[in-house]
């Protein structure tokens, strides 16, 4: 088979160890074949040599019905001897010319790879591809180098710019987790996974048809999706985009599900209200799974950093369900428990969302342009913000929200300034969060009317789709900003203590019209 027909796209790694009491290794494998599975990797670590060749021959002659190409784990002797398609070759296993010059012409080499020396090293070597991570911990391998998470594995990616090499995501990816390993990890470039190698999810499942399935549905929807044109924006666009936003939240009152921290319970949950949602303040890790189906949306914001457990179970709910999740890292550079945290977090979930300031946002992005003092920002900013806020947006994969005197939105290509707020909004407490409450509101009600349009056939993978979170995210900074510059305005409003009364007021007056027609938008180039 010529190399240039494989598809790496979903990996299965063998493991007969795995699999669940009653159920063959062959009745299992093709029922994983016949649900997606593109490429087939024999590994069998306890077994003598003959009975390797016996269980290499069996899958071969399973897969060949497919037409699904077979490699072998580390044996180039069996390889060869079963006739197989090619080899996955460890770090400290035969070098990739020697088992090169043996195998036959047009064979496949992959490697495994940890660092970027280690995917410089097999580049040059000549493989084909490489097999990248380990992504998260799993129960199939014992791991010897550091988790990489998604966002690590661009590292890797980029090693392979400008060549042909492919690169397959491992370690303890799964259903619920793919689409973020795929979309966590694209570089800043667009160079994206060629496929995911999955073990377990599929092997010790007792239905590997349907675990197959679900694994396949997912990622064709994210190459379909990587391959969607960008959305080109206008300010009347992001202004008629925002009204409309803001009309579905009054319209459909969405469950706003936030994990927050305690100083600004009340009143995030005031402005929920405002906005024309109901919030739900919940942080146990028993309830995330039925809670996720229910809500709009999830605000993840860890200014008193409690609850890490339900913040991660809730993240990764959200995700299965494909919710949009606003991660507001309050305070992130201040210790190194919170970093710690935040990239626990991230590299577990997939933000939707990601909002700070600018020494939060400095703190994720490893910058040391800006410094935390507690939960603010010292220093003079960033020099280039436009450049800060689309070069993360492209590395997180997520809209970013740079919050500050001025506002900076982006989508990791559009960039958009906002120029609305009053200086009343840093005379009190929890400002800053209310403007996640109302990106997650704003969040909710975009994914909602998105998905009340489209039929039910038309559902992606049977789950909600979201609706266009840029737009929400823009709507949720100018509902904090704009209502309040009307608040700051009115008669009973003296000070900073009148003032919070008189900006919920402000929220709940809001209207489509009213929300734009002093939003101060400019798209920056």
């Amino acid at each position: 088979m010529s190399k240039k027909e494989i598809d790496y796209s979903l990996y299965l790694v063998t493991g007969r160890n795995l699999l669940p009491p009653g159920k063959d290794y062959l009745e299992s494998l093709e029922e994983a074949l016949q649900g997606g599975v593109t490429l087939v990797q024999v590994r069998e670590k306890a077994a003598d040599t003959g009975e390797i060749v016996e269980v290499a021959r069996q899958t071969k002659e399973v897969c060949q019905k497919y037409g699904v190409p077979v490699l072998i784990d580390d044996r180039v002797d069996i390889a060869l001897a079963m006739g197989a398609d090619g080899v996955h070759i460890g770090q400290t296993d035969m070098p990739v010319p020697i088992a090169r010059s043996l195998l036959p012409p047009g064979s496949i080499i992959g490697k495994t790879c940890n660092t970027p020396e280690h995917v410089r090293e097999a580049v040059k070597d000549g493989v084909d591809y490489v097999g990248i991570g380990p992504v998260w911990q799993t129960k199939t391998k014992k791991v010897k180098h550091s988790i990489t998470g998604p966002v690590g594995l661009q590292d890797l990616l980029q090693e392979l710019d400008g060549t042909d090499v492919k690169a397959v995501a491992i370690a303890g990816i799964n259903s619920t987790n793919v689409l973020h390993c795929l979309w966590g990890s694209v570089t800043s470039t667009g160079h994206a996974l060629d496929g995911v190698a999955v073990v377990s999810d599929i092997v010790a499942s007792p239905l590997p048809l349907v675990a197959a399935q679900a694994l396949s549905t997912r990622i064709t929807t994210f190459y379909q999706t990587l391959a969607t044109p960008k959305s080109i924006y206008t300010i009347e666009s992001i202004k008629t985009g925002v009204g409309s936003v803001l009309d579905s939240v009054r319209k459909f009152g969405p469950l706003v599900h936030q994990i927050t921290n305690n100083v600004v319970t009340t009143q995030s949950a005031n402005a929920t209200l405002a906005l024309g949602a109901s919030p739900i303040m919940a942080t146990a890790p028993e309830e995330m799974e039925d809670l996720s189906k229910a809500t709009g949306a999830l605000l993840v914001n860890f200014g008193t950093i409690q609850n890490l457990d339900g913040m991660l179970a809730a993240g990764k709910q959200a995700n299965i369900n494909r919710k949009p999740v606003v991660f507001d890292p309050v305070g992130v550079g201040a210790t190194r428990f919170r970093r710690e945290s935040a990239n626990g977090l991230l590299s577990t979930w997939q933000a939707t969302v990601l909002k700070g300031n600018a020494g939060e946002l400095a703190a994720i992005a490893n910058s040391l342009e800006v410094q935390a003092k507690g939960v603010d920002s010292v220093g003079a900013g960033f020099k280039d913000p436009a450049k800060f806020v689309r070069d993360l947006a492209r590395k997180q994969r997520s809209i970013v929200v740079l919050t500050g005197v001025t506002d900076w939105v982006s989508d990791g290509n559009t960039v958009v300034r906002l120029a609305n707020g009053h200086t009343f909004l840093g005379e009190i407490t929890g400002s800053g969060c209310m403007v996640g409450t109302a990106v997650a509101t704003f969040c909710a009600g975009a994914s909602i009317a998105a998905n009340a349009l489209r039929s039910e056939d038309a559902v992606e993978d049977g789950k909600l789709v979201r609706g266009d979170m840029f737009l929400a995210a823009i709507g949720g900074v100018l509902a904090i900003t704009v209502a309040s510059e009307y608040a700051a305005q009115r008669d009973d409003v003296k000070g900073s203590g009148t003032f919070l009364p008189a900006l919920i007021d402000e929220l709940g007056n809001l209207t489509a019209e009213t929300l734009v027609e002093i939003a101060k938008i400019e798209i920056v180039e």
